[in-house]
């Protein structure tokens, strides 16, 4: 698991390895994965729905609808009870995370269609635009838009999260020191972790919180 508190890039903790399929545990029901050209993780089915996300080169999600491409900075949701296989002809990097059963989908996302993260909210002048897309009692996947110096205030998560920014520069304020980061970097907060969030120019990023 990757430590909290500092700003990394998933795509250098996970590189791919020729001819081979990388796993590890984000956090607790997130999973990073890591694809080599070439490679395949064969059908197979969960009970729960899963957000899948994609970070670098494309990965092809096959079920009963089709091939469903995945690209950097897009998204797809997993139906529970369906077969469905994962190859990748590029070197790719994804994140899979356990949505739960009880949950609310934004009703502009759909399940197995693709959707890209940073177009899902506008920048709006002077104000902070914030979208669930997925909630339940499990996990919430959030995502916002910071106009320049707009701010979140510290306050403290109520699970781990992790933070993928999207576009521009933001400043990540955790436990009282100051944590530049920019569009392709990420950052894990713990649970009880005090933390802000403010924007150097404009900025969007997406929150991936599980909770219990």
């Amino acid at each position: 698991m990757i430590k909290a508190g500092r700003v990394f890039s998933l795509l250098q903790s996970y590189p791919p390895i020729p001819g081979c399929t990388v796993s590890g545990e984000l956090i607790s029901g997130v999973r990073c994965f890591s694809m080599a050209s070439g490679t395949d993780i064969s059908a197979e089915s969960y009970p729960i729905p899963t957000l899948m996300l994609g970070l670098s080169g494309e990965t092809v999600l096959t079920g009963e609808g089709g091939a469903v491409p995945v690209c950097p900075g897009s998204a797809v949701i997993r139906a529970a009870d369906k077969n469905t296989a994962v190859s990748s002809g590029t070197d790719s990097v994804y994140i899979e995370a356990d949505i739960g059963k009880e949950h609310r989908m934004n009703s502009i996302v759909k399940t197995g269609e693709v959707f890209k993260l940073a177009e899902l909210v506008p920048y709006q002048e002077g104000k902070i635009v914030n979208m669930d897309v997925v909630s339940g009692k499990t996990m919430k996947f959030v995502v916002m838009s910071f106009d320049a110096g707009c701010a979140l205030s510290e306050h403290a998560a109520p699970g781990e999260a992790v933070i993928f920014a999207l576009d521009g520069e933001g400043v990540i304020g955790y436990e009282g020191a100051e944590h530049p980061i920019k569009a392709g970097e990420n950052f894990v907060f713990a649970k009880g972790g005090r933390h802000s969030v403010k924007a150097k120019g404009r900025f969007k990023m997406a929150l991936l919180l599980t909770l219990g």
